[in-house]
């Protein structure tokens, strides 16, 4: 019932940066990113990341460390190792030039010995962070066979395994959704705050979710993540360690989501009647308008839309007309803003098309006091235009025979119109054939 918009909204992000790391690895014909860029990716998308130099020789790595100041943490940087821990690819508060020397010789021996087939691209430098407040997570993504895309969240660092705390999630994220995320592991308790420990930032953890959530939707290719540790704390969230898997992808990245986004693309300001109006696609948080709405409408008029004389909106009908699965149904509406800064739906059109596709059932309605306006045209070819981008192949619908407004709508953009024995008309366009003004 919370179905977030697919565009980024307040989240702004540097999509073409972030693609053009990926689009030179799978040049380079890797699946897998060097953490230098896989943490440059979660940058792209605002999503804060420890400063992180990479090296090819253990002379560059002094230098490096030299000009970010020790202490600092140095790593192999290896696409053959998945966990450095655990071929002692981590040093931590690396003092000085000499102790750094040690740990990269240390690292290459050890290397050579464990993993004599693995080949090292050489070492990452980074600044030695120090925040003793903080949690170890981990904010991960995979790709399920059936689901498509999860998000992962839950409590991180060398132990993640043994710990097994943490909670998936279908994208596309929200801020609700982020935080009942972070709600449903046993670590949420400690994140908010405990004895001498303060409360860590829960909105930038829910924000690196949801902009976890918007990267896998802009970058099909990515198709495996895990951002561990990832440390919060009272001052905000930090990703010191980041792997990122990659593949060739033409598919769109929400297409891949069980769940679809708001489609936030299809909205579209037109003018009517001198003002600004707004078609577009109707949201769960549209229940209250939706309600004014349907107080607004005569009698008659809901009679003629749902064949029967309905005085109120039950819950469960407002739910279901305003949390629709954009994946098999569409409901446009059009809004304007009033005086008070509130906004209004003057008319609802909307369709629901069968497992296949091939057939969508529409109905469409204007609110009373502006029928005859012009508006219910601007819905109904709003309607046809998508179903017909989608490839439906027929739109059918139903009408009272005496609810002549809707039949002469539906004949003028083509509709067939098929009198039964009941007192009604059954009306089908063929989405097939020449499109009609």
């Amino acid at each position: 019932m919370e179905v977030p918009p697919s565009g980024s909204g307040e989240f702004v992000h540097d999509r073409e940066r972030a693609q053009a790391v990926v689009r030179s690895a799978l040049a380079d014909g890797r699946t897998m990113l060097t953490e230098p860029e896989a943490k440059a990716v979660l940058a792209a998308f605002n999503i804060p990341v420890v400063e992180t130099r990479m090296a090819t020789t253990t002379e560059e790595a002094v230098k490096l460390a030299t000009e970010l100041g020790f202490p600092v943490a140095l790593k192999i940087l290896s696409l053959d190792i998945t966990h450095k821990s655990d071929v002692g690819g981590v040093a931590l508060g690396l003092e000085n030039a000499a102790a750094l020397d040690g740990a990269a010789r240390a690292m290459r021996t050890r290397l050579q010995q464990d993993r004599p087939n693995a080949k090292l691209q050489g070492f990452t430098v980074q600044t030695m962070v120090r925040r003793p407040n903080a949690h170890e997570l981990i904010v991960g993504m995979t790709t399920d066979s059936v689901f498509g895309p999860v998000i992962v969240f839950g409590a991180g660092g060398t132990a993640v395994e043994v710990m097994a705390d943490r909670a998936v999630g279908l994208p596309p994220l929200n801020a609700v959704l982020a935080r009942d995320l972070i709600s449903s592991t046993r670590i949420a308790k400690l994140l908010a705050g405990y004895r001498e420990r303060p409360p860590v930032d829960l909105i930038a953890i829910s924000r690196t979710l949801i902009q976890v959530s918007h990267l896998i939707a802009d970058i099909p290719q990515i198709v495996e993540l895990d951002i561990n540790p990832l440390l919060a704390d009272e001052q905000g969230v930090l990703a010191l360690d980041a792997r990122m898997r990659i593949a060739s992808s033409g598919a769109n990245g929400v297409d891949r989501f069980a769940i679809r986004p708001y489609p936030e693309e299809l909205e579209e300001w037109i003018t009517w009647q001198g003002r600004q109006v707004l078609l577009r696609p109707i949201r769960p948080d549209d229940g209250a308008q939706h309600v004014e709405f349907f107080n607004a409408l005569d009698p008659d008029d809901v009679r003629y839309r749902v064949f029967a004389r309905m005085r109120e909106l039950q819950r469960s009908q407002l739910a279901r007309l305003t949390q629709i699965d954009y994946d098999r149904e569409m409901a446009f509406i059009a809004t304007r803003e009033r005086k008070s800064g509130r906004f209004e739906t003057l008319g609802v059109v909307r369709a629901i098309a069968d497992p296949d596709n091939v057939t969508a059932e529409f109905a469409i309605i204007v609110r009373s006091d502006i029928k005859g306006q012009g508006l219910g045209p601007i819905l109904l070819k709003k309607l046809i235009d998508y179903c017909r981008s989608r490839g439906t192949e027929e739109l059918v619908g139903e009408a009272l025979a005496d609810n002549q407004r809707v039949i002469s709508l539906a004949k003028r953009f083509g509709s067939a119109v098929t009198h039964s024995e009941q007192g009604t008309v059954f009306l089908r366009f063929d989405l097939a054939s020449r499109p009609r003004s």
